[in-house]
């Protein structure tokens, strides 16, 4: 008897009937199907399909069931019947297999499941139901697989439009290749090779094409049109039937060109009629390179070449940029007119009640300190368009004559005409109430100065005294006595000099080193001294008196014995109450609090004052206290009627 076999991956139920004489059952079940999940289910669904097969052989033959059950994953379990053989492949889990109590049960069921017509036609229709079902699913499951496999290519397809290429990143040395990535198959690329690192100004995708010439001339960069008529291949143009278009031919029988070799021939025509000059080339170079002779004129008018134009032709690329072309240099400040403009006022917020005593930007260009004898001490953060006010201290016991940052910015130091003074610490909001000094009977200490190393506070005392005070410890470490009274004060040399004059007409120098006067020597035209100031470099200083006179003097000459002023200004009739130098010593402020609008702005290299201030028709009223930022892009000025005047100085970048 032949034995029927079958393969795994046949999952199918399969039935062939030979002749009568050979008569064979080949019967393929999957077991695998979830819901056949016991022999006895299985075997019933076997005996209900065979009879409806062929119902003649299943009743004329003697059935034997013969189960084998391996503890594999496979087993075989042959089925005789007089016709042959039902050869059943079973592939059971082991964790699937029935238990020993319900295979017992399955039995019994077995026993009394009732051999109708109708039942047998149940199962079948359960069993194609089942595989329906499976089939159903595993096409729901395959159309998922697929749909998720086509969002994932066109999330990949938009990652790669907008982000460029994530999924195959770009090799060096492989840019002749073609790109395989979607978007560049669908559309054009969305980056283009930038060459004009290499000094070749390319303003398309492809380099430009330079044609060879015979004469021997410099050859020139010929661009591809930005736009191109695709009408123009298409027409036709005769150029022997007009006359003046016969001049376009290259040979005596042509006659019809296309649209775009038209527009070439006329082209070519117009540029050999109207040859173009030099300067209207394309990247062109002068073959002689020659220096411009007011070179050295516009250095010293301070005009400078803008930013990216220093080692390029200027008519060259005029017109490839919208930057400045020419621009003030910020090392030199021109004489004549300062450009300037009035902003928004410093204590606008919170105008004083009184005479505004002292303004004062801190290190950070950003606060600005603001005092007066409405006993009040404000804080304000200056933009030039708010200004608002981040903290103000009121003093009962105390009208401000005199306020000042320490230059670390850690302290601020503010006296009166008092025989103390405060310390308010901005790290820690706190103010202190210092003195009166010990061994001293000064009853105003509203006069000070402080070192630039902020380790020293000079006070004016009385009958020439000068008081030097510890900025840590605020105590009293030494004394200086001039032969007149004190008026004014200025650190020099870092700090390690101080300044002096008074009512003897005479400018001191000490070393605070040995506490000793290195130097006197009486300032030209002066009877009594009201003002000092040193420049930020130490170089030069400044000396006013109660004439209105000021002197400017550089000190190494001076200390040499040079007694002459570099230059003498007379521009103010009253007493010089206040001078300042700006941050790189350029402007020199000179003020009067005797006269209104008596504030002169000099041009310190030029020693002239500038023309256009103070401004017309706006009153400065009667000017008290002035100070320039840091960068030199604000000043400030405080006036007698309690109001901060706010300017931008455009020469200074910085605040």
């Amino acid at each position: 008897m032949d034995s029927c076999n079958s393969s795994s991956a046949d999952r199918s139920s399969v039935c062939s009937w030979p002749s009568s004489s050979s008569l064979r059952c080949r019967s393929v079940v999957d077991f695998e199907n979830p819901s056949l999940r016991t022999l006895s289910e299985t075997l019933a669904i076997i005996f209900n399909l065979v009879p409806r097969l062929h119902p003649r052989a299943w009743s004329s033959s003697s059935c034997r069931l013969l189960p084998h059950v391996a503890q594999s994953s496979s087993s075989v379990c042959c089925v005789p019947f007089e016709a042959g053989f039902v050869l059943l492949k079973m592939n059971l889990i082991s964790q699937n297999l029935p238990s020993k109590s319900r295979a017992n049960k399955t039995k019994r069921e077995d026993a009394d499941e009732p051999s109708s017509l109708q039942g047998n036609e149940d199962a079948e229709n359960e069993y194609l139901d089942i595989l329906r079902m499976t089939k159903r699913k595993k096409e729901r499951r395959e159309e998922d697989e697929k749909l998720a496999m086509e969002q994932d290519r066109e999330m990949k397809k938009l990652e790669n439009s907008l982000f460029g290429s994530l999924y195959s990143p770009v090799e060096f040395g492989n840019e002749g290749k073609e790109d395989t990535q979607d978007w560049a198959e669908n559309g054009s690329a969305l980056f283009i090779m930038d060459r004009t690192a290499s000094g070749v100004l390319s303003v398309y995708e492809e380099d430009a094409e330079f044609p060879e010439r015979t004469n021997g001339e410099e050859e020139t960069k010929q661009r591809k049109p930005v736009w191109a008529d695709e009408e123009e291949e298409k027409t036709k143009i005769n150029i022997a039937q007009v006359n003046r278009l016969r001049k376009l031919r290259k040979e005596e029988d042509e006659s019809l060109i296309s649209g775009s070799e038209y527009v070439s021939r006329l082209r070519a025509q117009h540029v050999k009629l109207n040859p173009s000059t030099d300067w209207a080339k394309l990247d062109s170079r002068a073959s002689n390179d020659t220096s411009f002779d007011d070179e050295s004129s516009d250095e010293e008018n301070g005009a400078a070449l803008a930013h990216g134009y220093e080692d390029v032709e200027p008519v060259e690329d005029v017109l490839r940029t919208n930057e400045d072309l020419v621009v003030r240099s910020s090392a030199k400040l021109l004489p004549g007119l300062l450009e300037y403009s009035r902003l928004v006022d410093a204590n606008t917020e919170d105008p004083s009640k009184g005479p505004i005593n002292a303004v004062q930007f801190h290190r950070n260009a950003q606060l600005l300190l603001v005092a007066g004898l409405d006993r009040g001490l404000r804080f304000y953060q200056i933009d030039g368009k708010r200004n608002t006010k981040i903290q103000s201290i009121f003093l009962d016991d105390c009208p401000i004559r005199k306020a000042s940052f320490l230059p670390d910015g850690s302290q601020v130091i503010i006296a009166g005409r008092r025989k103390f003074f405060y310390s308010f610490d901005l790290v820690k909001a706190r103010i202190d109430k210092i003195g009166p000094l010990v061994g001293r009977e000064e009853k105003s200490l509203e006069f000070f100065e402080v070192s630039p190393d902020s380790s020293t506070i000079a006070f004016v005392g009385n009958e020439g005294y000068i008081l030097l005070v510890s900025s840590k410890t605020k105590e009293l470490i030494g004394t200086l006595k001039m032969n007149g009274t004190v008026r004014s004060l200025a650190f020099a040399d870092g700090g390690r000099q101080l300044l002096s004059s008074g009512g003897d007409g005479q400018i001191y120098h000490w070393d605070l080193r040995t506490m000793a006067c290195i130097h006197k020597a009486v300032d030209e035209g002066c009877l009594n001294g009201t003002a000092l100031c040193t420049s930020s470099n130490g170089k030069l200083f400044a000396a006013g008196s109660d004439s209105g006179i000021v002197n400017i003097y550089n000190r190494e000459e001076f200390l040499g014995g040079k007694r002459k002023p570099m230059k003498t200004i007379e521009n103010l009739t009253t007493k010089v109450d206040f001078l300042k130098f700006n941050n790189d010593g350029q402007i020199l402020a000179i003020c009067s609090s005797m006269k209104k609008n008596s504030l002169k702005l000099m041009h310190v290299p030029s020693f002239t004052t500038f023309s256009n201030w103070p401004p017309l028709n706006k009153s400065l009223h009667y000017p008290r206290c002035l100070d320039f930022s840091p960068g030199g892009g604000f000043m400030a000025m405080g006036n007698a009627g309690g109001k901060v005047l706010l300017y931008k100085l455009h020469h200074y970048h910085q605040a």
